[in-house]
């Protein structure tokens, strides 16, 4: 690995996923680093919108001497609406390439999306509040108090530009109330 950081790998992915049309939102640590309390991490996760069409446009631009991904993991990710990698052999950079789920949630989120820089890379980022909910949910399933902390991370930086009413409402929605409960500003 070149120890370098996310950069060119994000750029070229994020490139290829513009020139397709297909919508995308980088999502995961790196955006709760940007949006919170800043950690080490190796992989990019980008929640991706594609239709077949545009999945094989990307595809098609990532060239196998540079970048390993299973096209038929990735088509079939597409179909299941499930997540599949690209892993930049140079670098060692890995990227989690989600496909949106189909639910009100998820489509709310994409649509929320806002610009940000990454490494001097200009994308799309998710935003704080919907960060917020992905890691209560992935704090949900898997337990995570790492999650959790990521979510503290983000109330600790966003502070009042936070949209609670939202969170409430899709925490409630989600079945993470609970948890957003326990991680709530006091008083928020």
């Amino acid at each position: 690995m070149s120890g370098a950081g996310p950069g060119p790998t994000l750029a070229q992915v994020t490139r290829r996923l513009d020139a397709a049309g297909a919508p995308y939102f980088v999502t995961g640590s790196f955006a709760s680093t940007l949006l919170g309390t800043p950690r080490a991490t190796q992989d990019l996760a980008l929640v991706i919108d594609p239709t077949p069409e545009q999945l094989e446009h990307v595809l098609s631009g990532l060239p196998s001497a540079a970048y390993y991904v299973d096209r038929g993991a990735a088509r079939e990710a597409l179909r299941r609406r499930d997540m599949f990698n690209v892993i930049d052999l140079a670098s060692g950079w890995k990227v989690d390439l989600i496909i949106r789920k189909d639910r009100a949630f998820s489509r709310e989120e994409l649509a929320r999306r806002r610009r940000a820089e990454i490494d001097g890379v200009g994308v799309f980022v998710v935003s704080p509040e919907d960060s917020v909910l992905s890691k209560l949910e992935r704090a949900s399933l898997s337990g995570s108090e790492r999650q959790l902390e990521d979510v503290r991370g983000i109330l600790a930086v966003q502070g009042a530009r936070l949209d609670v009413a939202y969170v409430d409402r899709w925490a409630l929605a989600l079945g993470v109330a609970e948890l957003w409960a326990r991680v709530r500003p006091p008083g928020g």
